[in-house]
């Protein structure tokens, strides 16, 4: 409630303020949605993660979660957001602040606020937290499922960005928060592990180029990091400090077959780049490294591959369907846990229903399947959801 009220105080704040000083071609939008879903999953998953499908998070040996077959109900997808637009002479001024009730880290399987946007952008320069450009957010389907295709590059970060080309066809460079994953695989319960900690020197450097056609677009978008890592313990034998450059190159696209038939594709591939994945698991592993005693193991950025392939298509006004896979597949270090997650797959299709005006109803039937890295353990999901969406928006000009 502490919260709820926080975030309406901000868009109160905000309005009063634009309101203050606007002219005639100033914008400011209300706008959000209320959305339900209900569904039954036949399989099991990680309890903090009931209503969607995160391959990662299903079971990683038999009966981890309990018994399959449960109905479940949640309204996290429910959102609200606020956005203006002010022309000056410094160039456009836009600004977004946004929230939905989707927990996750410390809020995970929480109904709660969660932050989404605050960014704002002057002419050619953004900054706050907004989509990477190394994402395509163009790529996610019309499915009702909220997690998405589990290949995807799919990241919010904080950010700054200059934006010299705009419009159809778009250039973006950026600076943004660095972070990655770590895990100590098959030693993670040594001591001398425990004492390694992470250092991010310099920003993640990301960048994308987008080519609009009569069909479509493509858009090929690039990482680059730097990752290091401490041994802040100098009194033990081992010295296991040391660094790895992160990298991708993320080459996606929309096809228009038909005016009703959109192909959403992209496949994405590189090395310590998984915490950029929708769902990518590890970034740095652990890997033996024989002969050297002072250095018996060593951290490598881990290759991992996504792929997306899904089709949209509007039957008339009322209805529309969505069908598709996704893969994201992990080359792990040879000194990783047996369980760890190593593939995620996943497939929806849907069919929507469009009674009237900001009003949806849907049934969609999903997938996921995880498979462990060395162990021969995987696991599988199969859930039928349905899910009911009121959309609104004001927008005032003044």
């Amino acid at each position: 409630m502490h919260n709820m009220k926080r975030y309406i105080a901000i868009i109160c704040i905000l309005y009063l303020g634009l309101s203050s000083i606007v002219s005639q071609e100033e914008i400011f939008r209300i706008y959000g949605h209320a959305m339900m879903d209900m569904g039954y999953n036949a399989d099991q998953i990680h309890p903090d993660w009931y209503d969607v499908v995160r391959p990662s998070q299903l079971p990683s040996f038999h009966n981890q979660y309990g018994p399959d077959g449960n109905a479940y109900f949640s309204v996290r997808q429910t959102r609200l957001g606020v956005e203006s637009f002010i022309p000056n002479q410094l160039g456009d001024l836009k600004i977004i602040f946004e929230f939905e009730l989707f927990g996750t880290g410390a809020d995970a399987g929480q109904t709660t606020f969660r932050l989404r946007h605050a960014y704002g952008e002057l002419g050619q320069f953004g900054a706050g937290q907004y989509y990477s450009p190394f994402m395509d957010i163009d790529v996610f389907p019309n499915t009702i499922e909220y997690w998405g295709p589990t290949g995807m590059i799919f990241f919010r970060n904080i950010q700054f960005r200059w934006m010299p080309i705009k419009g159809k066809d778009k250039l973006t460079l950026a600076l943004e928060q660095p972070g990655a994953s770590a895990d100590g695989g098959i030693y993670a319960d040594q001591i001398q592990l425990r004492d390694v900690k992470f250092r991010f020197p310099v920003p993640d450097f990301s960048a994308e180029y987008r080519k609009a056609f009569d069909w479509g677009y493509l858009e090929l978008a690039t990482m680059l990091r730097y990752i290091e890592w401490k041994d802040i313990e100098p009194e033990d034998e081992f010295d296991l400090s040391d660094h790895a450059v992160g990298w991708g190159f993320n080459l996606s696209s929309n096809v228009k077959f038909t005016k009703s038939t959109t192909g959403r594709f992209q496949v994405v591939y590189g090395e310590g780049i998984q915490n950029y994945m929708n769902d990518g698991g590890i970034d740095i592993g652990i890997q033996n490294n024989p002969g050297n005693e002072s250095k018996p193991i060593k951290g490598v950025a881990q290759p991992v591959l996504g792929v997306v392939a899904f089709v949209d298509h509007y039957w008339n006004e009322k209805f529309s369907s969505s069908a598709g896979f996704s893969l994201l597949d992990i080359d792990h270090a040879s000194a990783q846990s047996p369980d760890s997650y190593a593939q995620g797959q996943y497939g929806a299709v849907n069919l929507l229903y469009y009674p009237a005006k900001n009003v949806m109803a849907g049934v969609e039937l999903q997938y996921g399947k995880r498979k462990n890295f060395l162990d021969g353990f995987s696991s599988d999901i199969t859930k039928i959801q349905f899910s009911f969406k009121y959309s609104f928006s004001s927008l005032r000009k003044l």
